[in-house]
């Protein structure tokens, strides 16, 4: 245990740069998401086709390879770009179409009628999508976001492969500097990374109950 009181401060600040990376990309991948969902349901089969496929690239490749391309690739083309900064631009498109596809299913569980007849009375579609649609799928979609919020939380110790200093890079460094105790060391990193995602999982089981209440 020695090994925490001569380090905490380390583990701290890993546990503190993690928190900042996940605000941040929430801030971004949300109402990109958001976007996304928008464009989906769009009756405009361009914006349909551009949202489906980019959808559907980022959901389908590894969160790994995303990362390499923006941290070592995208630099070869010209574009230099801070490697933390490289990292949130990561973590933001490869998260933003799980909360476009929970968004959208929020959307899709309203009663094809709602829209119909939100039509019928002269609403355009913009105006049916705020009023009518989204106050209903609302409900049910915060679940769901939430979910994918822990999973990015998980996903945030990937930027610590990329010389990306967060709570699994100071993990390592832990590591290296207490061989002796890294056993101790990951459990005491998995434990930050559960002061994390259990209050968002609490979180995410109140609202839903609250949903099923309201229905």
């Amino acid at each position: 245990m020695q090994f925490l009181v001569e380090s905490g401060d380390l583990l701290l600040e890993g546990f503190v740069a993690t928190l900042r990376m996940l605000a941040l990309t929430v801030v971004l991948a949300l109402p990109l998401g958001v976007v996304l969902a928008g464009m989906r349901i769009s009756p405009i089969p361009s914006l349909r086709w551009v949202a489906t496929g980019f959808t559907e690239l980022l959901r389908n490749t590894p969160l790994t390879l995303v990362f390499f391309m923006l941290v070592f690739v995208v630099p070869r083309l010209g574009v230099i770009v801070d490697f933390h900064v490289s990292a949130i631009i990561a973590l933001t498109l490869y998260t933003a179409p799980f909360y476009a596809e929970a968004i959208r299913s929020g959307v899709n569980s309203v009663p094809v009628g709602q829209a119909e007849a939100a039509r019928s009375v002269g609403l355009t579609f913009s105006q049916t999508a705020a009023h009518v649609i989204i106050p209903q799928a609302v409900r049910s979609v915060i679940p769901p976001l939430i979910n994918v919020t822990i999973a990015l939380t998980k996903n945030t110790s990937v930027a610590g492969g990329f010389l990306v200093f967060e709570l699994f890079a100071s993990s390592r460094r832990l590591a290296n500097a207490y061989a002796n105790e890294t056993i101790l060391i990951f459990v005491a990193v998995a434990a930050c990374y559960l002061a994390i995602t259990i209050p968002l999982g609490q979180l995410a089981e109140r609202l839903e109950k609250k949903v099923v209440v309201l229905r």
